[in-house]
């Protein structure tokens, strides 16, 4: 599938951890980003599951971080243009990745539905290990990026949609 979502997955990746960033050093700063850029690949691949979605998210835009970065009280008030990328963070995308993070069981399904689906995998394996099974270090790494309330007001913005996204009943409607 030729379904470019990496600006996304990039920029929403990215506003995750730095609004929640690793307590510690580099070791910490790259495993904390692994699991971000897991969490919202999931999510992107969820809200996005075809072609057609990838290149209608292409030419509308994702919608920008203003929002999450008002509900996170990220918001300065200030001209943001110096970091352009936060127009390519993805609100319900990243309100779905903090979901995963914040529930194992929830990832597992999220995954469990990519594997079912195959578009963007293109029928190869493809590995959430840090994702679905995070070892102490990765925990401690994104000891932020996972705290449930924390991220409540990110995850609570589109929860709803993510449960029914993962519904076994879904299905999409053309």
């Amino acid at each position: 599938m030729q379904a470019d979502l990496s600006p996304v997955i990039a920029a929403t990746a990215q506003w995750l951890t730095r609004s929640f960033p690793a307590p510690g050093g580099a070791l910490a700063s790259a495993l904390c980003e692994v699991q971000a850029r897991q969490a919202v690949t999931v999510a992107a691949w969820l809200r996005y599951p075809t072609a057609m979605d990838a290149a209608l998210l292409g030419l509308a835009g994702p919608g920008g971080s203003a929002r999450l970065d008002w509900v996170t009280g990220a918001d300065t008030g200030e001209d943001v243009a110096a970091d352009a990328w936060r127009t390519w963070v993805d609100e319900v995308v990243a309100s779905w990745a903090a979901c995963l993070l914040t529930d194992p069981e929830l990832a597992s399904r999220a995954v469990a539905v990519l594997g079912r689906g195959g578009g963007h995998t293109g029928g190869l394996p493809t590995e959430f290990r840090r994702l679905l099974a995070p070892d102490e270090t990765d925990r401690s790494a994104a000891a932020l990026l996972r705290h449930p309330d924390l991220l409540a007001p990110v995850a609570g913005l589109h929860h709803s949609g993510l449960l029914d996204r993962l519904d076994p009943d879904h299905t999409l409607i053309a």
